[in-house]
């Protein structure tokens, strides 16, 4: 009978074994499973990675990016402590629907896909245009948002110079990704940071998301340009954001001026400011282990 019972406790712990040694290994950015939830009419894929206890972080993506463009430094950091939740608005990657042309709509999707999931409350991150949608949300949704990072965005009218520099990155010959130049300094270590992280977001290769085209392209450019050049002189979004907010920018973003994010900082009843030295857009990216350290200690007190 013992040895009945020790084998049955060998099998147990075996099984054990291996059930937790594959949760760790879907507990990366680059292999999790991509997974489905219709909301709002429309069919979202998602990603999910981490611990199954604490407030899950939802992921609020760029211009044009989808599931694979974050960074794996980034997120699979981010998930050692707590649930993330990565996802691609309508019209990209493996999401369905007609992509959206505005904040406004990215916004009520963004609301619709967290109820999907039975999330009562979430922290978000917003990076570049994602940030607006994470303002937008927390300002809608106080009871559902507990706390916001916006790295490399804006306010609502802070201004974009989307377009110039778009053209600079596209002009440049043998360039291969946009970008090294986009997201980081043309500084030697700025220059090396960019190569780093162009080989940990192509790390993935089985299931990665088709790229965004320029559909996709066009319609967030819209929704970039008309948000950042509508005027809010007095604030509204800002002042109705109650939560503690942390921003990220770095000290030289070419696309959503750096200013933007100090009037962010200046204008936000609870903010933090994290400025990083020789950086651009893709400062979190860029110095990956500090920001993932001051996010940590920001998202757990």
């Amino acid at each position: 009978m013992n040895k009945i019972l020790r084998s049955l406790l060998l099998i147990a712990t075996t099984l054990s074994i291996i059930e937790s040694g594959t949760a760790l290994a879907a507990d990366k950015l680059e292999t999790a499973a991509t997974k489905f939830v219709e909301a709002n009419g429309i069919k979202f894929s998602y990603r999910t990675l981490g611990s199954q206890s604490g407030t899950p972080l939802v992921l609020l993506q760029h211009f044009t990016g989808n599931m694979d463009a974050w960074d794996p430094a980034v997120v699979n950091a981010l998930a050692k402590h707590r649930p993330v939740v990565v996802f691609n608005n309508r019209g990209v990657g493996a999401t369905n629907g007609v992509v959206a042309d505005n904040i406004a709509q990215m916004t009520t999707d963004a609301y619709a896909f967290i109820q999907a999931l039975g999330y009562k409350q979430v922290d978000v991150l917003g990076f570049s245009m994602g940030g607006f949608v994470a303002q937008e949300l927390a300002a809608q949704h106080p009871e559902l948002v507990r706390k916001v990072i916006l790295a490399g965005t804006t306010h609502q009218g802070g201004g974009n110079h989307l377009m110039k520099v778009l053209g600079e990155a596209f002009s440049r010959a043998n360039a291969p990704d946009p970008r090294d130049y986009l997201f980081f300094s043309q500084s030697d270590a700025g220059k090396q940071a960019a190569a780093a992280f162009l080989s940990r977001v192509y790390a993935r290769k089985e299931g990665r998301d088709p790229e965004s085209g320029k559909e996709i392209a066009d319609a967030h450019g819209k929704a970039l340009i008309v948000w950042t050049s509508t005027p809010d002189p007095e604030f509204k979004t800002l002042k109705a954001i109650q939560q503690p907010v942390l921003v990220v920018t770095g000290s030289n973003d070419t696309m959503l001026p750096t200013e933007g994010s100090i009037t962010l900082y200046k204008q936000l009843k609870n903010a933090q400011l994290l400025l990083y030295p020789d950086s651009n857009h893709g400062s979190i990216f860029q110095y990956h282990d500090s920001f993932v350290n001051t996010a940590e200690f920001f998202l757990s007190h």
